[in-house]
């Protein structure tokens, strides 16, 4: 972790990018009453100089985004939210070089996630910075840490599993949903090969999760289908056409001694209106454990009325912003599950601010 501050001090943090997720992380940096805003980055030419209070939709703060990185370094803050589209592995090592604690809701997919040398050259940046870094969000994320302490009552689990089904039209992203298959008309051995690539950070999650429950893996198993649309479906920024993919289900089975010891699963459509006629659980969430005893949870998110699509991503930054002030008090290096644990809202303290 970074060099440390007295328990009354506020945690000096620095957003990384103002995208769909960022936009909600630096809101969220701004509501909480242990934090304190001390940079943005700006990716785009047209938000750097920005107030960071213009970038997020909240008054001036003061606070003016900037692309020069030496800049951010230089103010001495103590973690950086890092939420990119695209993960800059230069960028990332040169954070926590520098004494940055780093907490992330990008899963480093496109680098291939934490593996081999990216795993080598991030705890060799650790070790240079005494930082810390941390991958969190809502799925990989937050559910993880919660299917982990549910077996905590248990005295015998045989597996843990965690299914997620939602409608993505929420998440306008095209390049998104085609890396998965939607609109094409066949999975060809190059679709599901980008399709396994973009589902790398569930395998990566079913690693983290096996190792806080001690399990020994031993094979990863990965298992995709679609299903067509019936008919022709426009959603303004992305269109499938009639018997091409609009939905999908697919994962990760983590075995031990040949037997599935942890799954993650996701069921994910832009329309219902399928060829196959599909069904979907209208919770977000289910969560099973197998053993003594077995435990069955769902999981729903009711969102205000007054949200729109890209307020969902609020689930995923959230869990960033608040797990900051535990990655500070952690060991250096990339943390896991344990080194972590449940991250929590400053619920008193809103309340008394």
């Amino acid at each position: 972790m970074a060099a440390g501050v007295d328990a009354m001090d506020k945690l000096r943090v620095i957003q990384w990018t103002t995208g769909k997720v960022g936009k909600l992380a630096l809101r969220g940096v701004l509501d909480d009453p242990r934090l304190e805003l001390a940079g943005v980055y700006a990716y785009s030419d047209d938000k750097a100089g920005k107030d960071a209070g213009e970038l997020c939709g909240r008054s001036a703060t003061g606070v003016i985004a900037t692309s020069d990185i030496a800049v951010l370094i230089a103010l001495g803050a103590d973690s950086v939210l890092y939420t990119p589209f695209m993960a800059d592995l230069d960028d990332v090592v040169r954070l926590l070089e520098s004494g940055l604690d780093v907490v992330s809701t990008n899963l480093l997919s496109n680098l291939g996630g934490v593996k081999g040398e990216v795993a080598a050259a991030l705890e060799a940046a650790c070790a240079r910075g005494n930082s810390s870094l941390y991958i969190t969000g809502v799925n990989p994320g937050w559910v993880n840490n919660l299917a982990a302490t549910m077996t905590a009552v248990c005295r015998d689990v045989q597996l843990v599993s965690i299914a997620e089904s939602a409608n993505v039209a929420t998440y306008e992203s095209a390049e998104t949903w085609l890396s998965l298959g939607f609109s094409l008309s066949e999975a060809s051995p190059e679709v599901l090969a980008r399709a396994q690539g973009a589902l790398l950070s569930f395998r990566d999650a079913v690693e983290r999760l096996a190792e806080a429950l001690e399990f020994e893996l031993d094979d990863m198993e990965f298992f995709i289908e679609h299903a067509k649309a019936a008919k022709r479906t426009d959603l303004g920024w992305f269109v499938m056409e009639q018997g091409t993919n609009a939905a999908m289900r697919g994962g990760w089975n983590g075995k031990a001694d040949g037997r599935t010891v942890v799954q993650i699963r996701v069921a994910w459509y832009l329309t219902k209106d399928l060829t196959e006629g599909w069904d979907f659980d209208d919770d977000h969430y289910e969560i099973l454990v197998q053993g003594e005893p077995s435990i069955r949870a769902k999981l729903r998110f009711i969102p205000p009325e007054s949200w729109g699509n890209h307020e969902w991503d609020t689930m995923t930054a959230m869990p960033a912003v608040n797990v900051l002030g535990t990655v500070k008090a952690a060991r250096p290096g990339v943390l896991a599950l344990a080194d972590v644990g449940l991250a929590v809202a400053p619920a008193g303290l809103w309340g008394r601010a």
